[in-house]
């Protein structure tokens, strides 16, 4: 229960990666607040929180980030529900792919890219997670902590052939991160980057073969647990490869063995 008494506020939890890292939250102790798109699938995953861990640990708030009103109002139910937020998962995604089409279906030169789907992806991978984090991040500095951990990929799907928008999208994110872990240092809250480290099968139709080894839908969680409470204070703008944490160690040294370099290089300091 190392997460007990916070309250976590977790896009795109409605299925996959953001789903697995609400339930790890409410297993740790937290009350946890599940945004997305997808209301009955939110409300589902809600409720079996709440069936395993105790009444009123979940709500279930249906949330477009890219709307700043909607934002809001996934802060303002989750004040309203249980009076604090402590930690947020910025999970949500916009995939390069359309619907009906398969898995490889969009992934173009980018002169051959879908402009709509282009725009989409921007819009919510970039300007979605800022609009929900920027109306989070206020209650955060008013209580002293916080923490809000963003959602990445590696350094090879940011600059893959045809991977364009997502690894542009992905990229951006990792920059704002950066950004964002200047702007609250002395604040007490943080800002760090978690991605999964390689493909992950979020829904069961991915497993491994013998050409490629796929993670298990909660690869993401222990390294969450860690960066969501007080045993990652003194960590900010760092970025975490969840696939190389070992749970043998002493959660710092795992923790230690996850880190990665920063995509982008430290700016030497003014002179």
């Amino acid at each position: 229960m190392m997460l007990k008494n916070h309250v976590a506020l977790v896009t795109g939890a409605s299925v996959g990666l953001g789903r697995a890292m609400a339930f790890a939250l409410a297993d740790a102790g937290a009350c946890v607040a599940l945004a997305s798109p997808q209301t009955s699938l939110l409300e589902d995953a809600a409720a079996q929180i709440n069936a395993r861990c105790g009444e009123r640990r979940a709500i279930a708030v249906t949330t477009d980030i890219t709307q700043r009103g909607d934002c809001e109002r996934a802060r303002d139910a989750t004040l309203q529900a249980f009076g604090d937020i402590s930690i947020l998962v910025n999970n949500a995604r916009r995939e390069q792919r359309g619907p009906g089409l398969p898995v490889d279906g969009n992934n173009f030169a980018f002169w051959n890219s879908d402009p709509d789907i282009w725009m989409q992806a921007v819009n919510v991978n970039v300007s979605g997670t800022f609009l929900m984090t920027r109306t989070i991040a206020p209650h955060l500095i008013a209580r002293g902590w916080g923490r809000i951990v963003n959602i990445s990929t590696s350094l090879d799907t940011m600059q893959r052939r045809h991977n364009s928008p997502y690894g542009v999208t992905k990229a951006a994110l990792d920059a704002a991160s950066l950004i964002w872990a200047a702007d609250l240092e002395g604040s007490g809250v943080t800002v760090n980057i978690l991605l999964p480290g390689g493909m992950v099968d979020t829904d069961g139709t991915r497993p491994s073969t013998a050409q490629r080894k796929t993670l298990h839908v909660d690869v993401m969680n222990a390294a969450l647990l860690w960066l969501a409470s007080p045993q990652s204070d003194g960590h900010s703008g760092e970025r975490y490869n969840a696939s190389r944490w070992r749970a043998d160690l002493a959660p710092g040294d795992a923790a230690l063995g996850a880190l990665e370099p920063p995509v982008l290089r430290k700016p030497e300091p003014r002179g």
